[in-house]
């Protein structure tokens, strides 16, 4: 698991997603039509739904990873939830929520690094938005990453960038927060009750 993405430029969409779904043991298919998503933050193992709107954004963003080379570790999947925020979700809010929770986590793993990916995403594009069909899939990962402007290198942060960035930031822990609480929130009410009932 969390192996890095750096697949050979020829190869196509298609071909590299499938190569990235056997590195990270993914299933065939990306376990796309599994119930649950299974995750570990750290040595702590949960799971949540997998969504229809999880799924749509994940189609997507399993290419990202191949296209922009971010592993599948909480490193690098904070890592490209920064880069997707800074390159734009468009219209998939599960993609939007579950990127600024991995933004937030990212910032406490490595700032610096979740900094130099969200510029990196703030000059590039994503797929997002556009059409995954097999017209996109037959295309090879060099005229992607071209056509997306990931080939670019050196680009130096501005000012805007950095307020941007802690925006950015800014939202990403409030969401986290408000995620958790909601989480607790059934642990604390029931907490609450027994000690109303033991007293």
């Amino acid at each position: 698991m969390g192996t890095a993405t750096h697949y050979d430029p020829e190869l196509t969409l298609r071909d590299a997603r499938a190569r990235y779904f056997i590195d990270n043991d993914f299933g065939e298919q990306g376990n796309y039509d599994a119930r649950w998503v299974k995750l570990s933050l750290g040595p702590i193992p949960f799971a949540f739904p997998n969504s229809t709107a999880r799924v749509k954004a994940v189609r997507y963003h399993d290419l990202h990873h191949v296209l922009t080379g971010y592993p599948t570790t909480l490193r690098g999947e904070a890592e490209i939830g920064a880069w997707e925020l800074a390159s734009g979700c468009g219209s998939m809010v599960a993609a939007l929520i579950l990127n600024l929770m991995a933004l937030a986590i990212g910032l406490v793993i490595d700032r610096q690094a979740m900094f130099a990916a969200f510029v990196r995403g703030r000059y590039s594009n994503n797929l997002y938005g556009g059409r995954l069909d097999d017209a996109l899939l037959g295309q090879s990962l060099g005229e992607q990453r071209a056509r997306l402007g990931l080939d670019r290198g050196g680009v130096q942060a501005s000012a805007a960038d950095r307020v941007a960035f802690v925006g950015w930031s800014l939202a990403g822990a409030m969401t986290l927060l408000a995620a958790l609480g909601l989480l607790l929130a059934p642990v604390v009410g029931l907490v609450w009750w027994l000690v109303g009932t033991l007293g």
